[in-house]
């Protein structure tokens, strides 16, 4: 067994592994540093999303692992798209917003069988947080406030997900999640850009 599976400390009847406590760690400070919009905080993502996605695989949770790799992927992106500076916020267009979640709601659907077939223990908050988490990042890297509304439902399912999976510690951070996600909403919203008419994806 590798050293990063080891018990790192138990809490409440909940072995909590190094490697879990590991990805909080670095998720934290992804989190804190991306509340103010500075690009430091996707080498952060990038390590606390390779880190969990070797968690989750660990618990057959595919779709959230899997969404680590999009994680990844965009903590590249979000590293070059953000520049030196502090970002500027914006908003996006009451369309765009019905496309998301007209988009959103049939990738879950047409995923969870996928994930069902795989043997995922919960296949339909598992999608859920996936597609949610893919939509959210993106709308975070291209600098859209929505990316927080969209974090704090995710969060909300994510914490009750991983809590029948006996992953409390990570339960308990979705929780702390959720809190920062509306900080980081409100802190992005009291800065952002005016929203011009032709604002689109």
């Amino acid at each position: 067994m590798s050293m990063f599976m080891n018990v790192a400390f138990s809490a409440w009847n909940n072995e909590v592994t190094v490697l879990e406590l590991l990805a909080v760690i670095t998720a934290f400070i992804g989190i804190g540093l991306a509340i103010r919009g500075t690009r430091w905080a996707w080498p952060f993502y990038f390590l606390s999303s390779a880190l969990y996605g070797w968690l989750l695989w660990e618990y057959a949770l595919y779709g959230t692992a899997a969404l680590q790799l999009v994680f990844i992927a965009a903590a590249i992106w979000g590293w070059f798209g953000w520049g030196a500076k502090s970002i500027t916020p914006t908003t996006v267009s009451n369309r765009t917003r019905l496309i998301l979640v007209a988009g959103s709601l049939v990738a879950w659907l047409a995923l969870v069988p996928v994930l069902a077939a795989l043997g995922d223990p919960a296949p339909w908050p598992d999608t859920f947080v996936f597609v949610g988490g893919v939509v959210a990042q993106v709308l975070m890297v291209r600098e859209y406030a929505e990316s927080w509304v969209l974090w704090i439902v995710v969060n909300v399912v994510g914490a009750a997900l991983y809590a029948t999976q006996n992953l409390w510690f990570t339960s308990l951070f979705y929780g702390a999640l959720l809190v920062l996600a509306v900080i980081g909403l409100r802190s992005w919203l009291a800065k952002r850009a005016p929203l011009p008419g032709s604002t689109h994806l």
